[in-house]
């Protein structure tokens, strides 16, 4: 597709578009000089994560993300919570990453999880390194010992023969839903030759699979190269940061690249604003600003509409964060005057660090946290005098409200 960049209507988005450029610096010069910018980063990152869901229609409450991220499930996890960990995770992973990383074809690659494809031999049986192999050797070194360990050795071989099978069968599998394509095996080329048209290859399992759950005629790649091919137009052609962003947003929701990924695009927007250096102490939070921007307006049929929108979006989201730094600010004050006359070995100080990176915390997740037991965590509750946002007696969180 093409995008005419010479033909923006400047006079409708002039406003706008300064007051989400005012608003993004303010936010980005303040979390720079904060000192809860880690907790606050933190926090933002589980918010996005949430209004990225929220967006595709699905709900996932945050302290049920908090406590996933955490491995403290209190329910079975659901689909939505899985994708939605998949969002925080692909978030931190941006973060660790140098600004122009995220946009190169190794990040885009990386956070489609196709980063793993050219190791195709690394968890075959046989190979040098791997699990099964070292679990053989020490069976082979066992054996050597002793004919008295002959019986337990030849059950260690088995074992690890068996091992090996499945490390390959999940490896494959892995790189199956990635969506990799394998070359035939010979034994299954010979049972194909043999059994006619009642064998189906391996090789196969990758077209059926996506008969199922992907759209044969939606090509990801080609999809993805033409918005990258925007991002680089955008790249050469002299507009503010936002403008560019903006666009870029627009560009990703009418080509759609990725079928069941579409939610990377705000995070890949976000990492533009940073590659250009308009936000750098953070990743932006835009899944949170477009929640609060109308539907009828994020997908309205005129491209004009649409931009105002994700401007007003940023806009919104620097706002937002602007007010949740003060609160932090406010409540991080105010949890340090009960650190007073306190010995230096005390872990409310840690406690405090812990509560200003989660929106919300449990008994078990402080004990993890802070190395204590629950009774004791209880205890640094009381102390702390943070407030109890479940009101269940059996399951009990607490946050700054």
């Amino acid at each position: 597709m093409g995008y005419d960049l010479s033909s923006l209507p400047l006079n409708s988005l002039i406003g706008p578009l300064a007051r989400a450029e005012d608003l993004l610096a303010r936010l980005d010069e303040r979390v720079q000089k904060s000192l809860v910018r880690d907790g606050w980063t933190e926090r933002q990152n589980f918010l996005d994560a949430a209004a990225a869901l929220w967006l595709e229609g699905e709900l996932v409450h945050t302290e049920d993300l908090v406590l996933h991220d955490a491995h403290m499930d209190i329910r079975t996890p659901t689909h939505e919570l899985t994708r939605a960990h998949a969002v925080l995770r692909a978030r931190r992973r941006i973060l660790l990453h140098p600004p122009d990383w995220a946009l190169s074809c190794v990040g885009v690659r990386a956070l489609r999880g196709r980063e793993g494809q050219g190791g195709r031999d690394a968890a075959r049986p046989g190979q040098a390194g791997s699990e099964p192999d070292a679990a053989t050797a020490a069976a082979g070194a066992d054996d050597d010992a002793g004919e008295s360990l002959a019986e337990d050795t030849d059950q260690a071989d088995a074992l690890a023969e068996e091992l090996a099978e499945i490390d390959a069968v999940l490896a494959r599998s892995s790189r199956l839903l990635a969506g990799e394509k394998f070359a035939p095996r010979a034994a299954d080329s010979q049972d194909v030759d043999t059994a006619g048209q009642g064998a189906t290859a391996p090789e196969a399992l990758p077209n059926s699979l996506g008969l199922l759950i992907r759209d044969l005629d939606w090509d990801e790649d080609q999809r993805l190269a033409d918005w990258l091919a925007v991002i680089d137009r955008l790249r050469g052609e002299n507009m503010p940061a936002v403008l560019a962003a903006a666009i870029a947003w627009e560009a990703w929701q009418d080509i759609e690249p990725l079928q069941h990924q579409h939610w990377l695009g705000p995070l890949l927007v976000a990492a533009l604003l940073r590659e250009r250096g308009k936000v750098a102490s953070h990743l932006f939070c835009l899944n949170a600003g477009l929640r609060t921007v109308p539907r009828e307006r994020r997908n309205a049929p005129v491209r004009t509409t649409r931009l105002l929108a994700v401007l007003d979006a940023f806009a919104e989201a620097a706002a937002a964060g602007l007010k949740e730094l003060d609160r932090l600010v406010l409540a991080k004050g105010q949890m340090e005057r009960r650190l007073r006359k306190r010995r230096k070995s005390s872990s409310l100080p840690a406690l405090i660090e812990l509560v200003l990176t989660r929106p919300v915390v449990s008994a078990g997740l402080i004990a993890a946290e802070l190395k204590v037991s629950q009774r004791a965590a209880l205890g640094l509750v009381a102390e702390l005098g943070i407030r109890e946002v479940t009101g269940r007696g059996r399951y009990r969180a607490w946050g700054i409200v």
